[in-house]
């Protein structure tokens, strides 16, 4: 079984910055793409950076020059350094990977538990 496991989020001003992470753990063969989403209310979820295992990257135009995804492979960890924050941002942020569990032959998708982030004054 795979969980990710986010920390990080809270209430930070507008123009302030706030880094998330997530640990994934489990019997975790293959980590393939790692990235975050979020979700406001009244909003369907939607992308916000993803990260694939050599280090690609791909920005939702929301995120590009204000958020920063990195990943750290060797424990199976992903970031989001999220600077130039504003009201807009608020949301509750999700952990996403794609992981091939030990036992499998084949990828799923996970998600963690969310992780709130509100910007307000």
């Amino acid at each position: 079984q795979v969980q990710l496991v986010e920390s990080g989020g809270g209430l930070v001003q507008p123009g302030g910055s706030l880094s998330l992470s997530c640990v994934a753990s489990g019997s975790i063969g293959s980590i393939y793409v790692m990235g975050w989403y979020r979700q406001a209310p009244g909003r369907q979820r939607e992308l916000v950076a993803t990260i694939t295992s050599g280090g690609s990257t791909n920005y939702a135009d929301s995120a590009k020059g204000r958020f920063t995804i990195s990943r750290d492979n060797a424990n199976n960890t992903v970031y989001l350094q999220m600077n130039s924050l504003n009201p807009d941002d608020t949301a509750v942020y999700y952990c996403y990977s794609r992981i091939r569990e030990s036992s499998r032959a084949i990828a799923m998708d996970y998600w963690g538990q969310g992780t709130q982030v509100t910007v307000s004054s």
